[in-house]
């Protein structure tokens, strides 16, 4: 950019990943105010009409080992999940994770945005505060007249372009196995869901067939009019600029060399007239604020830094959703996307025409058709144990909206297809809705942005969660061998159980009869089932909570109005600012975050219209 070019009103520092909530408040204040200078920087690549986050279908090709679309963050080892180094994906693309993920619609407990007020202490921000919000971004296509659902947003909502029998199976057992639960045609109701079986929506257009990401739907769909609102792609931040009175005046970014082949990696500099919003998501936005001086001031200290503000709060409490993806077998007539991961020519050819012409079919489709938001009963929780007793009483006892596992089946195989036979594959997965450990990530440089950060998620180091996941590999074994498509276990990935044992692993079995009597899981069954989580546990996808919107003596970054404490014209909207886990794939809660911001900023700034 020239240097006149290289001033703004709003500077978007993503530069991490400039994901869901920046392309939404950029969006929203831009089309309010077409006069507004606002630039958006993105460390990765545009993703404008791009089959790979247009089709929904073709999500798991953004995780690849050598991807551009998605940043993998390196955990250091930990014994609590067999002395492995964990890996945390991160959307890095223009509209970050919602360009990339498994377009999962799920929204959280109504309490979960109470206990933002009450337990963090942030008023206005909760339930029926967001709910407005909530409704706001989308239009929901599932046949509803729910009143807290939306029906005229930018973001559509459906059951995708086909529904497939692994889901339609995993229902058939839920009605015969597990009959005190009941059914619901809307397991994403707020306030209603829970421990409700259901068909499960996406984040995909009903007419279309489209990926339902905030680039396409905030951003691209207005930029060919609005030339002041500027998308800088391929560059990473390396910190924010203030002045002698601490107020933000701009940012500092430099070119990512695996999209940009520059001799030069010397800082650029664009200027912030009114604002600077760092959202780079929980997995990038401390790093920047540290880079620039905020954050614990040992921290900054060790890497060279001056400090600007001393906030302890920067990089503290990640939190995640931890999950397993056992994969069993499926039948030959099973509708999967396996052969669409593995791009397989002829399943890609089967489906994309009807895609492009009709917007259905497996290319209109996560394989995610059904499922639980699951809160155990009086007798499971016996089952469960006494080491998830305490989480139990201190956390959920009281609150009867929260679940403690999302349970479902999901139509293909998680992981490294290349190391498995080529076939088809589903999963009954489940992962901790609340889980009881808290980790943190840092700088590990003052000055490389691209340096790998010092990050532990501290996944699996309280055992009410591993008993709890425990307990979820026995339920989802039970649940599919006893689904119609089930063709026995793909026993590589699943625990490696003692000679002898009733859970042994088969690679060739047909489905039990649903009133098939369990299996009779022993002292040593459990410990293996232990062993294999722990080597095998992995994320959800789901980071926040690392600048966290508390009171400043509380530990926190942010105040309710999205300000960083102890700096002028900074603030940060994204899922990093979420002071307490979600009950839910955090799309729908980044939205709600900055659809809030946008207001706040609109308010702030004298917009109308937002």
């Amino acid at each position: 950019m020239s240097s006149q070019e290289a001033e703004f009103d709003i500077i978007f520092a993503g530069g991490e990943s400039c994901g869901a909530s920046a392309c939404v408040t950029a969006g929203r204040l831009a089309a309010a105010d077409p006069t507004l200078r606002i630039l958006i920087i993105e460390a990765g690549p545009p993703t404008q009409d791009d089959l790979a986050h247009t089709q929904p279908a073709r999500y798991a090709s953004h995780l690849a080992s050598d991807s551009k679309t998605v940043k993998f963050v390196v955990a250091k080892p930990s014994e609590a999940v067999g002395g492995r180094s964990v890996v945390v994906p991160g959307g890095q693309c223009l509209g970050g994770g919602s360009s990339v993920n498994f377009a999962m619609y799920t929204r959280a407990a109504a309490s979960d945005y109470d206990d933002w007020v009450t337990k963090h202490g942030n008023p206005g921000w909760g339930y029926q505060d967001l709910l407005p919000y909530l409704k706001k971004f989308e239009t929901y296509q599932v046949e509803s007249n729910q009143e807290t659902h939306g029906y005229a947003g930018p973001l559509k909502i459906s059951q995708g372009g086909i529904y497939g029998n692994v889901g339609e199976d995993f229902l058939h057992v839920a009605s015969k196995y597990d009959p005190k639960r009941a059914f619901t045609n809307d397991v994403n109701g707020l306030v209603s869901g829970c421990n409700e079986y259901g068909h499960w929506p996406k984040w995909i257009n009903g007419v279309t067939g489209h990926r339902s990401d905030t680039a396409h739907h905030y951003i691209y769909n207005q930029i060919d009019n609005n030339q002041n609102l500027v998308i800088l792609t391929g560059y990473f931040v390396k910190r924010v600029l203030f002045d002698e009175y601490d107020r933000a005046v701009g940012v500092e970014y430099v070119p990512n060399t695996q999209i940009h082949s520059l001799s030069s990696r010397q800082p650029i500099v664009a200027h912030a007239k009114r604002l600077v919003v760092v959202s780079a998501g929980s997995l990038g936005s401390p790093l920047i604020l540290e880079r620039s001086g905020i954050g614990s001031k040992e921290i900054i200290s060790k890497y060279g830094l001056s400090v600007v503000v001393d906030l302890p709060g920067v990089g503290d409490k990640y939190q995640d959703h931890q999950g397993v993806f056992p994969p069993y077998i499926a039948s030959d007539q099973s509708l999967t996307l396996d052969g669409i991961v593995r791009g397989d020519k002829e399943d890609v050819d089967r489906w994309s025409p009807e895609w492009v012409q009709k917007g259905t079919g497996l290319m209109a489709s996560n394989g995610l058709d059904s499922g639980l938001k699951l809160r155990p009963l009086e007798h499971e929780l016996k089952d469960i144990g006494p080491d998830f007793a305490s989480r139990w009483a201190d956390f959920y006892a009281n609150s009867p909206d929260k679940p403690a596992l999302y349970f479902g089946p999901l139509a293909m195989l998680v992981g490294d297809a290349s190391t498995a036979p080529k076939g088809k594959y589903f999963s009954v997965l489940y992962f901790l809705e609340h889980p009881a450990t808290l980790g943190h990530i840092h700088i590990s440089s003052g000055e490389d942005p691209t340096s790998p950060p010092d990050f532990d998620p501290a996944y699996l180091t309280e055992a009410g969660d591993v008993a709890l996941l425990v307990w979820g590999y026995k339920r989802s074994r039970e649940f599919a061998r006893r689904m119609p498509c089930y063709r026995g276990e793909f026993s590589a990935w699943h625990p490696k159980f003692p000679e002898g044992s009733e859970a042994a692993c088969n690679d060739d079995a047909m489905p039990v009869a649903v009133d098939a009597p369990d299996i009779k899981w022993t002292a040593e069954d459990d410990k293996a089932i232990e062993e294999h989580t722990r080597a095998f546990v992995s994320t959800t996808w789901h980071s926040l909570g690392t600048c966290a919107m508390k009171p400043r003596e509380k530990g926190g970054v942010v105040d309710t109005r999205l300000n960083v404490y102890g700096v002028d014209a900074l603030k940060i909207a994204d899922l990093s600012i979420a002071p307490g886990n979600v009950a839910a794939n955090t799309y729908s809660t980044a939205l709600v975050i900055a659809e809030r911001a946008a207001v706040i900023i609109a308010d702030e700034l004298g917009i109308k219209g937002v």
